[in-house]
């Protein structure tokens, strides 16, 4: 179990957000807040204290007037860290080998591979064909709903048909590297983790998972630590000292 850093980019700002709160129109978002520092300054700052596999993501649509903006704080973020970072927002086989060059490590996928509320296995296998099993991390975000989690797409406003299980995680790990998994629904609440689903995800024994969502203190970073058995790598946003919140960076960073 390690910490895994992240860069979040909204408006063109290194931001925290509640994920459940971001709509894409009007460019909405509830934050918990904004950096002073721009992307290029957090990643000097991870790369300073070794930390590798973090990621950025962009929370603007390709539609978006600051979508630009957001990007040009995710390059500036990847070549600040060449090979120390994962990139999502927007990624599909078209663009996926530009980002790879930039810097990134890795490239983040969701709404291009979960298309239409359904897994899209054609747009799956045309990108690993572009750029290799090992550099995909797929993004399973999920949101709970009639006792399930299910896969959400379009900057987590979307609902899907797949529902998060073993079964998936088997099938979808021979296709990426690595799975990166907010529980949208408490995303930057510092509330506390979705426990049932850090259990289903700590009880499968695969490629590694990166879970995002809830972790406001140490003691609820310990509890964590027990409901995955450790399988589980972490993010911290909002609750961290480097975007506002209580955490220490300097303590989290050893992990």
């Amino acid at each position: 179990m390690k910490f895994r850093p992240c860069i979040d980019i909204h408006n063109g700002k290194v931001k925290q957000i509640v994920g459940g709160s971001l709509k894409d129109e009007g460019n909405q978002a509830e934050t918990n807040f904004i950096s002073k520092q721009d992307a290029a300054w957090y990643a000097k700052q991870y790369c300073r204290d070794g930390l590798k596999g973090g990621h950025i993501i962009l929370l603007n649509s390709q539609n978006s007037e600051y979508y630009k903006a957001s990007r040009e704080q995710a390059l500036s973020a990847m070549s600040a860290y060449p090979g120390g970072l994962q990139l999502g927002g927007g990624i599909t086989a078209e663009n996926a080998s530009e980002y790879l060059k930039a810097g990134a490590s890795h490239v983040i996928v969701t709404s291009y591979v979960f298309r239409d509320g359904k897994l899209d296995w054609e747009n799956l296998i045309k990108l690993e064909e572009t750029v290799g099993r090992k550099r995909i991390v797929l993004d399973l975000s999920c949101r709970k709903r009639d006792g399930k989690y299910y896969i959400v797409t379009d900057r987590w406003q979307k609902f899907t048909e797949e529902a998060l299980s073993h079964d998936m995680l088997e099938h979808l790990a021979e296709h990426c590297d690595e799975f990166l998994i907010h529980g949208v629904d408490v995303e930057g609440k510092s509330s506390g983790v979705e426990s049932d689903l850090v259990r289903m995800l700590g009880e499968w024994d695969g490629i590694p998972i990166t879970y995002a969502g809830g972790i406001g203190s140490m003691q609820e970073l310990e509890n964590f630590r027990e409901a995955c058995g450790g399988r589980l790598d972490f993010t911290i946003g909002s609750a961290l000292d480097l975007f506002g919140g209580s955490i220490p960076y300097e303590v989290v960073a050893k992990l």
